[in-house]
């Protein structure tokens, strides 16, 4: 097995890609070089627009009529593959080679039945008949721990939840049994649970095929879990490779550090760290700076690095960085704002009043019966019987699941749904009417920022009217007074006025939402509920997002509920905690008493779920069967009891289980007494040399 080890599957030296436009060459990968060994994953990692995903494409060369290798060598198995016709690329795709692409609509035709799609892999690749087809794409859904394969056989793309058809789409790429397999974000819009499924079916295919893999992700704890090797691409270069472990604990290069310091751990919260964000943005290939093409952004820049370019050099054994002084920089750290984090600690000290009640809230939706003449109401209990409280001043973080109900408790909260029953009490004030017959008090002082701003801000108006338009509504501040408000607010969020008269169209992502939260707090709002509001940026742009949110809370007193499914991030930010499944709160308390036992089954599966940007975190697998059932048919009893590794028996099927006290308004929904969940171990461990820590 070694001496096959010793050679590559992929080898790329020098690669360079460049795309021809209207302005003319636009290089998108220059000079990059790795190799992928069999039965290794090598992970490639960076912020958007680096180059990537360019370089995955141009294995199979998918670069697009205007791309082109411009200089470099690609060998897959010994071969080179530039140059090559396109009948022979199109010989390897799908067979040799396979890809699998970050949303799994865009690999699976729509019109088409599973069946179809897969079978159609192994008759045009092999010749295999139709019958012989279908028998081993049914073998293969069964490798991928698919349910009732021959169904789902049968079944169209939209029939199957987003983790089934990510497991489609990894059995249709491992048919051909190829040699590479190439992963292009394949996790990034999956549940947690569902990610980490699908990351142990990948380690475990990985293991029984003896494929290489070349993984690309934005996401530290996932390239953490999965990789055996590192790049770290930046502006189209690679600035650093190395071994996992030598990667996320020594790293060398000022960016690799830097994305590690904008990741939130689990081990960490609010008061005992601060997110490090790296200054700036990816620069535009057309316009790239002189020498270090990371000096811009660089804390630990000197006048050499604009002069000359550094060369990729050999530090170590197989620790490879693009930099004149990572030697030098590589023990060296950045210190966080010491005031910011004394004032912020000393603040959570304070007594702190509910400014938001809400019990026994239930919100249901009318559904119409598939039978004509079936008169009887039916209802999707989005949320069902959900008390909690939010403080002051301070945090609440909603964590779940998609389809548990999180989204539609916000809204509301909002105004933008009526609830069905209970009491939602905000600053005194019953708040059960929609938004369209609330006071303009009460809609001035709940506030919402949206997951993706596109849908929110007007494309035809600027940042500042769009901005001002609260401001005016509101009655903030005089007339005259609004555009040095509205731009007071722009510095608030690190943007400054030149930001002003620009459109959304030519803003990033990550300012986009900035001016989302900006519009959110112009009219002074005591509480704002984030739905997912950084789940879709990069690490970096989300560390600013964060600090901002917590900058913002410490200055102006406002208070949050941030709704997300990165636990490491809700961790970090939030104050108290609520664990909702299926309409259902099972879990409340603070953040430190939700991390530690005794958990809930569902919390404990949630943490164990969690990618973790640490190769030495060690995480008990508890892995959920299925998925979230049907809010319009929920199970008896216990809601969870269909999934949970830790069921009791009929108690569970028959009874709701009680709401347990675990002291400090640490509060759990479930049938297994204290005593026992307080016996479960931690979920989440760190080795060091001679200890185990828990974190």
């Amino acid at each position: 097995m070694k001496d096959r080890k010793d050679l590559p599957i992929l080898r790329v030296e020098n690669l360079s890609v460049s795309y021809a436009t209207r302005k003319g060459e636009v290089p998108a990968v220059r000079d990059v070089s790795f190799e992928v060994r069999r039965g290794e994953t090598f992970g490639m990692v960076g912020e958007s627009g680096c180059g990537k995903s360019t370089v995955a494409f141009s294995i199979v060369n998918f670069l697009g009529p205007n791309g082109r290798i411009k200089a470099g060598r690609i060998f897959f198995q010994g071969q080179d593959l530039v140059g090559r016709s396109e009948r022979e690329l199109r010989h390897l795709r799908g067979n040799r080679i396979a890809m699998v692409y970050q949303d799994p609509m865009q690999a699976l035709n729509p019109s088409l039945r599973i069946g179809e799609q897969m079978a159609e892999v192994l008759i045009v690749h092999q010749g295999l008949k139709k019958a012989e087809a279908e028998e081993r794409c049914i073998q293969m859904l069964e490798r991928v721990y698919m349910a009732d394969p021959a169904n789902v056989m049968r079944r169209y793309p939209h029939q199957l939840s987003g983790g089934q058809q990510q497991r489609v789409v990894i059995a249709t790429a491992l048919l051909n049994n190829p040699a590479l397999l190439i992963m292009d974000e394949p996790t990034t819009a999956l549940d947690v649970t569902v990610e980490a499924a699908v990351l142990d079916l990948i380690a475990g295919l990985q293991k029984d095929f003896d494929t290489a893999i070349l993984y690309i992700s934005h996401n530290l704890g996932v390239i953490a879990r999965v990789s055996d090797q590192v790049g770290v691409m930046y502006a189209g270069q690679l600035v650093e490779r190395a071994p996992v472990t030598d990667l996320f604990l020594k790293p060398l290069h000022p960016y690799t550090q830097g994305l590690m310091r904008c990741v939130p751990r689990l081990g960490q919260d609010k008061l005992s760290s601060y997110l490090l964000p790296i200054r700036g943005q990816v620069p535009s290939p057309t316009n790239l700076p002189p020498g270090c093409i990371f000096e811009p952004r660089c804390d630990f820049a000197r006048p050499e690095c604009r002069r000359a370019m550094p060369e990729y050099r050999q530090v170590s054994d197989g620790h490879w960085v693009r930099c004149h002084f990572a030697e030098e920089v590589a023990g060296a750290g950045v210190q966080p704002p010491k005031e910011l984090v004394a004032e912020m600690l000393a603040a959570s000290r304070k007594e702190r009043e509910p400014i938001l009640q809400v019990e026994r809230l239930k919100t249901y939706y009318d559904v119409p019966s598939p039978k004509l003449f079936d008169r009887r109401k039916r209802y999707v209990r989005a949320v069902d019987d959900v008390s909690l409280e939010a403080y002051k001043g301070l945090t609440l973080g909603i964590v779940g699941e998609s389809g548990c109900g999180k989204s539609t408790l916000a809204r509301t909260i909002i105004g933008l749904e009526r609830p069905t029953d209970g009491k939602l009490e905000f600053m005194g004030f019953d708040i059960r009417k929609p938004v369209s017959k609330r006071d303009i008090e009460i809609i001035k002082n709940l506030q919402m920022v949206f997951q993706n701003p596109d849908s929110t801000l007007n494309p035809a108006f600027s940042v500042g009217r769009q901005i001002a338009r609260p401001l005016e509504l509101f009655k903030v501040v005089p007339k005259e007074q609004i555009r040095g408000e509205v731009i007071r607010l722009l510095e608030l969020m690190k943007l400054g006025p030149n930001y002003y008269d620009r459109l959304p169209r030519q803003l990033s992502g990550g300012e986009k939402q900035r001016v989302g939260i900006a519009r959110a707090l112009a009219g002074r709002p005591e509480l704002v509920l984030c739905d997912e509001p950084v789940s879709a940026l990069d690490v970096s742009v989300q560390a600013a997002v964060l600090n901002l949110l917590l900058e913002v809370q410490h200055k102006l007193g406002t208070t949050l509920i941030f709704i997300a499914h990165d636990l490491s991030v809700v961790r970090f930010l939030s104050d108290y905690i609520a664990v909702m499944y299926l309409g259902k709160v099972m879990e409340f308390g603070t953040a430190e008493q939700i991390y530690a036992p005794p958990y809930h089954p569902y919390t404990e599966a949630l943490l164990s779920a969690v990618p973790i940007p640490d190769p030495r975190a060690e995480q008990k697998h508890v892995r959920l069967e299925g998925t979230v059932p049907s809010a319009l048919n929920p199970p008896t009893g216990c809601r969870f009891h269909t999934r949970c590794p830790r069921k009791l028996g009929e108690i569970c099927e028959r009874e709701e289980p009680p709401w347990q006290d675990a002291g400090n308004g640490h509060r759990i929904y479930c049938h297994i007494p204290l005593e026992e969940l307080r016996k479960v171990e931690p979920v989440i461990t760190l080795r060091t040399n001679d200890a185990v820590k828990v974190r």
